[in-house]
């Protein structure tokens, strides 16, 4: 916080502060030797609160101040109403994976869970071979213990623009996908229940297609698994849930420190073979995501 100036009476500390909350300036007040001292949250409107105090200082009794004290109270009043909506959307915040309980379900996270289970079952039971023709982003041949594909995407060139995305949706090992379902769930559920089906959607293509690329131009066409996605999802919930806190989107701590955690532990190699760039991608996407969602809500409050 910053100090803007002091003014010489409580009454009229009181007045200009109800003056800069109409103005939108978030600001407290206090006591101190030199009189009252009037603080401001946000340095983007240092200048702009100084200007309104020295005019202010020159006539706190001119008519232009009538009423601002009554508005200053109906706009207290409306942010704590916000404020007890945005508690009642929140989910349980105790909970690691609570966001599933109130916000049930969403259904095109149910419909991408069922694609990745869906796909799993048939690698499993015979159908890798074709699996990989058709779903990883370039053609890839499956034979006991190896995987070989051809340089470049030809397939994708060949109008067979599904393969940017379908690598996200092919899981091989069951633990690999009951991670991947699990955070899908967590993280897709409060997305959809907050921005709604179709966005989520869109940023699901977005998050796969970027993580895709990205895996694929770094380390080859030979990677799978919907957690470069997942990334992405995380990414966006940290960064639009601490920027707007209206937004109702947040991560438990223990969440957070679960998903660096496994980030950096994946790039050591302890964990074996992982797509570490579609990870890095996915994250980084979701940040920036995240960042541009929350502006125009930072713009229209102080900020903290």
């Amino acid at each position: 916080m910053r100090s803007i100036g002091h003014v010489p009476t409580e009454a009229n500390a009181a007045k200009f502060s109800d003056i800069l909350a109409v103005e939108g300036i978030d600001n407290s007040v206090e006591a101190d030797p030199e009189g009252w001292a009037i603080w401001i949250r946000s340095e983007d409107e240092l200048e702009r609160a100084k200007e309104l105090l020295t005019a202010f200082l020159l006539n706190p009794q001119d008519p232009r101040y009538a009423g601002k004290s009554d508005r200053a109270r109906q706009l207290r009043q409306k942010a704590l109403a916000e404020l007890d909506e945005v508690e009642q959307r929140t989910f349980d915040r105790r909970a690691v994976f609570g966001a599933t309980v109130p916000y049930g379900v969403g259904a095109l996270t149910a419909v991408l869970m069922c694609l990745c289970l869906a796909i799993a079952v048939l690698a499993w039971t015979g159908y890798k071979e074709r699996i990989g023709a058709e779903l990883f982003i370039t053609k890839v041949e499956i034979s006991p213990g190896t995987l070989t594909a051809l340089p470049g995407l030809a397939e994708i060139r060949n109008w067979e623009f599904w393969r940017l995305l379908t690598p996200a949706f092919i899981h091989m090992e069951p633990l690999h996908l009951l991670f991947n379902l699990m955070m899908l769930l967590s993280l897709g559920s409060m997305i959809e229940a907050r921005i709604g089906t179709g966005r989520f959607g869109l940023y699901v293509i977005l998050f796969g297609i970027v993580s895709n690329l990205a895996q694929y131009h770094v380390a080859g066409p030979l990677f799978n698994g919907f957690s470069g996605i997942n990334y992405g999802l995380f990414g966006y919930i940290w960064a639009r849930g601490r920027l707007d806190p209206r937004s109702a989107l947040y991560l438990h701590p223990q969440t957070v420190v679960m998903m660096v955690a496994w980030f950096f532990l994946c790039f050591t190699g302890v964990v074996g073979n992982v797509a570490n760039m579609a990870h890095a991608a996915g994250l980084g996407l979701g940040l920036a995501t995240g960042f541009l969602s929350s502006l125009p809500a930072r713009r229209r409050r102080p900020k903290d």
